[in-house]
């Protein structure tokens, strides 16, 4: 340290003026230099000595932060697994919830739909039987009609009246009735009076 150096160069000033034997006034000033470099070097040690226990107390204090930061980490890790099991449980009882709420309402359902489905296939094999038996016996009958009266209708005139062609034995006859002004047994009458009785 340049302290050290400093103080062997005043002693070794010192024995070189004992030893030559000067003059006292430069003794005085090589003691005073002495005394001001004693001087500096006990406050350059006393304020390393300050310094180094400021950076121990540093030291301390960032190392317990540390631990204390270390700590609060394991701590939330601790906490987070936690909070992770008790999600994972909410979630698997909140399944198992629902799935017990829910699985007697569906299978009710099920049951509901599966009458439904059975009664619309019973009523399908009831509509099949009806057209299979009514539909050639209505067609038939219309087409028996039409070879008697040999009436061609109208089905797109408006409610109420009746329209149509009758293919007489020498000529067509437009046939046009407001059924509104007129009785169905006159109707009637005047539709089979169109009818050929000759076979």
């Amino acid at each position: 340290m340049a302290a050290f150096r400093d103080i062997e160069e005043v002693s070794q000033g010192l024995l070189s003026l004992l030893g030559a034997n000067r003059a006292e006034a430069q003794q005085r000033r090589l003691l005073g230099r002495h005394e001001q470099v004693v001087e500096r070097l006990l406050e350059t040690q006393d304020g390393a000595e300050q310094q180094l226990r400021e950076i121990l107390t540093m030291e301390k204090e960032v190392a317990q932060s540390l631990l204390n930061a270390k700590e609060q980490v394991h701590q939330g890790g601790v906490e987070l697994q936690q909070l992770e099991a008790g999600l994972q449980e909410a979630g698997e009882e909140d399944t198992h919830l629902k799935a017990s709420l829910l699985y007697p309402f569906l299978l009710g359902e099920l049951e509901e739909l599966k009458e439904i489905e059975a009664d619309l296939e019973r009523q399908e094999k009831e509509v099949d039987e009806d057209t299979t038996v009514t539909i050639p016996s209505a067609v038939y009958v219309a087409q028996l009609y039409h070879q008697i009266s040999k009436i061609e209708w109208d089905y797109e005139c408006e409610p109420g009246m009746i329209k149509g062609i009758h293919h007489g034995p020498s000529v067509a006859q437009p046939i046009h009735l407001d059924n509104t002004q007129l009785s169905r047994k006159f109707v009637s009458d005047y539709l089979w009076s169109l009818v050929d009785t000759e076979w």
